[in-house]
């Protein structure tokens, strides 16, 4: 048997109580695979990711780094300094997820036009 089966794993995300569900939805949700994204770029500071993360709102921006930082996926760094400056980076294990979901990302952006096609057979279909 495989020795990553679920049945070796000790946690199942198919299992509903399961805590890696939580932190599945936090790096596959749409604002926390674009910040990921974003991130793997380099350090970046709150408004800079904003506009990176084109139509995230300042609220929901906030909300996923501060559940990608408690999965400890993202570093955050606040600086003494007046205004005060904060960076966010990945952690190791952020680089790693992140690194994954870029790959993802751009099988689906190189992937467009057959989606599109796909789309317009399924639509026409439909009529």
């Amino acid at each position: 048997m495989d020795s990553d089966s679920p049945q070796n794993l000790p946690y199942n995300v198919f299992a509903k109580a399961c805590p890696s569900r939580g932190t599945l939805e936090h790096v596959t949700g749409r604002w926390g695979a674009l910040t990921l994204g974003a991130l793997y770029e380099g350090p970046r500071r709150f408004n800079e990711l904003r506009r990176r993360v084109d139509g995230v709102s300042e609220k929901m921006l906030s909300q996923t780094l501060h559940a990608l930082e408690r999965d400890g996926l993202v570093h955050r760094e606040a600086q003494p300094t007046n205004p005060p400056r904060v960076d966010y980076e990945l952690t190791p294990l952020g680089r790693e997820v992140a690194g994954r979901l870029l790959t993802l990302i751009r099988i689906v952006e190189g992937s467009m036009d057959d989606v599109l096609a796909a789309r317009d057979a399924y639509d026409a279909d439909r009529v």
